[in-house]
């Protein structure tokens, strides 16, 4: 078999580079090799759980999309490879010859190494349809589950499985919930939302042991104390899955991801990575990240597709802002940049605002929350560093108008003086917008 361009990998990032190759490049022939007959889409994962009812609910219904746009689908495991040669083969046997190749092998949970992981009951939160039926299957009979880890995967489990009538205890080795992306008093906001449907919360707490006899039967703390369970799910993050790269001799970092340039080549001539088996980096300091976002893994594929056979696109957003959203109980919370406990840490001197409004107005119509923005700014440029803010369903696109911001080095002064458009159905009050009221607390 012969192609011009190979994809390996079919979730976020491997969709949109097969489908942007395409676009840039209308008479290569294009193929995606994945593992899997249907692909889960990775954010609503949680939500198999209880909101969405299963796992068929999350599929992402990309097979016949790409066949509609002439991209051709194999399934089948790339096992190995010779970038010299510019050849892949498959599990199956099959041999495959590429002009150009593009790895998207996404990332695999991080398992910790905690006594008990291999107790019957104990489960990962992966992106595999199969997995995650029998996870999804089993935890229907369970009564009392604990999460392990309280990023934005463990409390969005929790808060489903709660829903679904379970008793569920939360267990965070940090003193407050969403520590990568919030800062304490959002995680506190956090913590107030789902243990107001009484799901139990224990921040500052490590997990030493998972016990039972064959099948699991509780947990135990640093602390000696013992919490009864006959499910644990294992929240504890993911790990680049780089193991065909590293057959492939590519370069990957110590923390296992792929290297690349900044329009995702890598050490290899003609080999692209993209997606959460790539090592990022953060936008303000510089440093590796362990970021492992699908809306980072899109980008990574755009600028890696659109640039195969020459820079098409330049790149000017040269790191990772790491913006994401998610919801908890009733309100939405959202981050893009850098907290104010590690601008703190790298040595920025930062100046914050703050300000909260009801996000419609006046604030008695029925779908009316309080809109809490954080910002934080460098003190003496005033440039943004990081916002964080939670309240109704507008945070998502909030976050993402502030992402654009601080890729072209929003102000306070920008965001104090921003011509806005408000309505009462749809937005905070023109006279206590919470974006412009924040930055006029530092100016």
């Amino acid at each position: 078999m012969k192609y011009d361009v190979v994809v390996i990998g079919g979730g976020p990032a491997g969709l949109v580079a097969a489908f942007t190759t395409r676009r840039f490049y209308k008479d290569k022939k294009v193929l995606v090799v994945k593992k899997t007959e249907k692909e889960m889409v990775p954010c609503g994962i949680p939500y198999i759980f209880h909101t969405l009812g299963g796992v068929e609910n999350d599929y992402m219904g990309i097979e016949e999309r790409f066949r509609s746009a002439g991209v051709d689908l194999l399934i089948d495991e790339v096992v190995d490879g010779n970038v010299d040669e510019k050849k892949i083969f498959t599990k199956s046997g099959k041999e495959i010859s590429y002009e150009k190749l593009i790895i998207a092998t996404g990332s695999v949970p991080n398992v910790p190494n905690i006594p008990g992981v291999d107790l019957e009951g104990v489960f990962t939160v992966p992106k595999d349809e199969n997995y995650l039926k029998l996870l999804h299957e089993k935890i229907r009979n369970s009564k009392n589950v604990i999460i392990i880890g309280g990023g934005f995967i463990g409390v969005e489990v929790a808060d489903e499985l709660k829903k679904s009538g379970k008793n569920v205890t939360l267990v965070e080795i940090m003193d407050s919930l969403l520590p990568v992306s919030f800062d304490p008093d959002f995680g506190e906001i956090a913590r107030k939302e789902i243990e107001a449907e009484n799901l139990k919360v224990l921040t500052g707490r490590k997990v030493t042991e998972i016990y039972g006899s064959g099948k699991v039967e509780g947990v135990r703390l640093d602390s000696g104390e013992t919490i009864p369970a006959d499910f644990v799910i294992l929240a504890t993050g993911y790990r680049p899955n780089s193991d065909l790269a590293k057959k492939l001799d590519l370069k990957v970092t110590e923390y296992g991801f792929i290297e690349t340039d900044e329009y995702m080549r890598t050490s290899k001539p003609d080999v692209f990575a993209a997606g959460d088996c790539v090592q990022h980096r953060d936008f303000l300091t510089g440093k590796p990240s362990r970021l492992m976002l699908a809306s980072a893994a899109v980008f990574d594929a755009r600028i890696a597709a659109s640039n195969l056979y020459g820079l098409k696109v330049i790149r000017t957003n040269k790191g990772s802002l790491n913006a994401y959203s998610t919801v908890i109980g009733n309100k939405a919370f959202g981050s893009v940049g850098i907290t104010e406990r590690v601008a703190k840490e790298e040595g920025f001197e930062i100046v914050v605002g703050k300000a909260e409004a009801p996000d419609r107005h006046p604030g008695k119509f029925e779908d009316t929350t309080k809109l809490i923005v954080k910002l934080i700014f460098s003190e003496d440029s005033k440039i943004l560093l990081g916002a964080q803010v939670c309240g109704g369903k507008s945070v998502g696109e909030i976050v993402n108008i502030l992402s654009l911001g601080m890729q072209k080095g929003v102000t306070a002064n920008d965001l104090f003086t921003m011509q806005i458009g408000t309505h009462p159905l749809l937005t905070s009050a023109p006279t206590v917008y919470p974006l412009a009221k924040a930055s006029e607390m530092v100016l």
